[in-house]
């Protein structure tokens, strides 16, 4: 629900702040006080086009932050994941534009673009009276509210729709590797083996590609191997060299090891030194022997080499790659063998599964079709209770291609609607208007008996009163108590059932005017009872007043 809406530099609007309730909140005023211009701030944070003409007199910006809280809902959830927000039980909208057109908008301190505002937006609020916002103008919503209403019977329908589509495409997809017609799928098979062969002929062992760049670098550099070798044997092995030098150091040092362990260490020390460095001269004397540049394995590293590099170039970047791609078009090349079997048991179970699909399709147009009458029945209904007598409306469900592959059916759902007597019915977004929208949106609610959104409702008593004014508060107050509604209202029996009370009220201050939103209590209530009324503080308008007040509130004690 909206706990808290804050307006800076928005049209008359200096400065203000409404903290609104979890219930029925009335905005309620002067003509021209600016009530409008609480909805369009509302707009504004939701999402809809900014206008140079919000933007207060003499100032260079406007901006507006409403606060959404106890949002915890999986569709929320869902869209703040897809945007990199946190989820969190309150979110926090702050948006403002400048007068050279620039502007910034903000989740929960994220910076965001317009279009991922309103995919937040879409799932917390709907604005019935600005066209901009009316979500069930869209097909596919419609299609959505008409199976909200009936999902006892046709959710069951498209549980056995889901494995239905996953085995359909299970099965064209095992068609496909068939790759076409008995021609087309002989070359292929050609191709296949061939490519098997190639691979399999290659003989390429895991780690081979590394020892033949080690063995091609030693043969590279065969000659600065050699001299290195060589140095090496020349000081080990040459008189006064290493080993001279280190056997010279064990008998110095043999007359002493009895006078201390300390000189016996390092007798023994140097001793495991002459035995190392004896091993050392001996590998590298056999290593000298064993150096021999070899012209034919020189070639035949290259041509494995080469022929690795050809291999990697088409069938992967890595050995592992080329073995695994070999495993693969083994299993493909089996089933391209033995397809023509295969492909008649499949295309049997393809044939089967698609009747199935088709026959859930026409049951799930059948449950809709039922339903959407029923729906329009109890809808037109409760136009009828709101005032709008000479309202017609059906639903119109048709198909389209049977064809496709969809969990929802193939089903297009149709809003018709018509105001007044004599005129047909027409697609709902091309003839309906602001005010009608909103009765049409509250009758809704009521049949959808939905507690999914906060619902604003603007225009909603346009060209009514008397005893539908009160039906319409009435019906106001059972669905509030399900979900938040925000609206503005000219009349009495509105303001009467509300559960908090705002007074838009202009003012002029003598440098100019401005626009305050108070919070009203009881007696504020009265007073504003009165003054929609037409009445004065008399003793007998204040009584009706609190009449009206207490009727209200014993209705709404009643409501279950």
């Amino acid at each position: 629900m909206i706990t808290s809406l804050k307006l800076k530099n928005v049209a008359l609007i200096e400065s203000a702040e409404i903290n609104f309730i979890n219930g029925f909140n009335v905005l309620s005023g002067e003509t021209g006080a600016g009530k409008s211009v609480i909805i369009n701030g509302i707009n504004f944070a939701l999402g809809s086009k900014a206008d140079k003409n919000m933007i207060r007199f003499g100032e260079n910006f406007c901006q507006a932050e409403i606060i959404f809280d106890n949002v915890n809902s999986s569709e929320v959830n869902a869209v703040l994941d897809s945007l990199g927000i946190d989820i969190d039980d309150q979110i926090i909208i702050k948006r403002r534009f400048f007068s050279d057109g620039r502007g910034d908008i903000k989740i929960n301190g994220n910076t965001v673009t317009l279009s991922m505002l309103k995919s937040l937006t879409s799932v917390l609020c709907d604005v019935y009276g600005q066209s901009e916002h009316y979500s069930l103008l869209n097909k596919n919503n419609q299609l959505k509210v008409l199976d909200n209403f009936c999902v006892n019977d046709v959710e069951p329908i498209k549980l056995q729709i889901k494995p239905i589509i996953a085995n359909i495409k299970e099965y064209k997809k095992q068609l496909e590797l068939g790759g076409g017609d008995e021609r087309q799928r002989a070359y292929k098979l050609d191709l296949l083996k061939f490519q098997i062969n190639e691979i399999e002929s290659a003989n390429i062992i895991d780690g081979e590609e590394e020892d033949l760049i080690s063995k091609r670098k030693v043969l590279l550099n065969i000659e600065k191997i050699g001299n290195a070798l060589q140095a090496v044997k020349y000081r080990f092995g040459e008189d006064n060299g290493v080993l001279d030098h280190i056997n010279a150091s064990i008998r110095e040092t043999s007359s002493i090891t009895s006078f201390s362990d300390t000189y016996s260490s390092i007798y023994d020390r140097l001793y495991s030194i002459k035995a190392e460095s004896d091993d050392i001269l001996c590998e590298v004397e056999n290593l000298i022997d064993g150096l021999d540049f070899d012209g034919a394995e020189s070639a035949r590293i290259e041509e494995r080499l080469d022929l690795i590099k050809q291999l990697k170039r088409k069938y992967g970047s890595s050995i592992e790659e080329i073995n695994e791609y070999l495993t693969k078009i083994k299993e493909e090349c089996k089933y391209l063998e033995e397809f023509e079997e295969n492909s008649k048991i499949i295309s049997q179970k393809l044939e089967k599964s698609t009747v199935e699909l088709q026959n859930l399709y026409k049951k799930l147009t059948k449950a809709r079709e039922v339903n959407a009458n029923k729906f329009a029945i109890l809808l037109q209904n409760e136009l009828t209770t709101l005032g709008m007598r000479s309202a017609k409306f059906e639903i119109l469900v048709s198909e389209t291609n049977l064809e496709t592959l969809s969990t929802n059916g193939v089903n297009e759902v149709e809003f018709l609607f018509s105001a007044n007597a004599g005129e047909p019915l027409k697609t709902m977004s091309k003839v309906i208007s602001g005010g009608e929208m909103s009765r049409f949106m509250l009758a809704l609610k009521l049949v959808e008996n939905t507690n999914d959104f906060t619902y604003i409702f603007d225009e909603i008593d346009a060209g009514i009163s008397g005893d539908v004014a009160k039906i319409i508060s009435q019906k106001f107050a059972i669905l509030s108590k399900k979900i938040q509604i925000i609206t503005i209202s000219h009349l009495p029996q509105i303001v009467a059932y509300s559960d908090a009370l705002y007074k838009i009220e202009k003012f002029d201050n003598g440098t100019n005017t401005i626009t305050n939103v108070t919070s009203q209590d009881h007696n504020g209530k009265v007073n504003e009872i009165i003054r929609l009324t037409g009445g004065n503080l008399g003793d007998s308008s204040i009584t009706h007043a609190n009449q009206l007040i207490e009727t209200a509130n014993n209705y709404k004690l009643n409501i279950k």
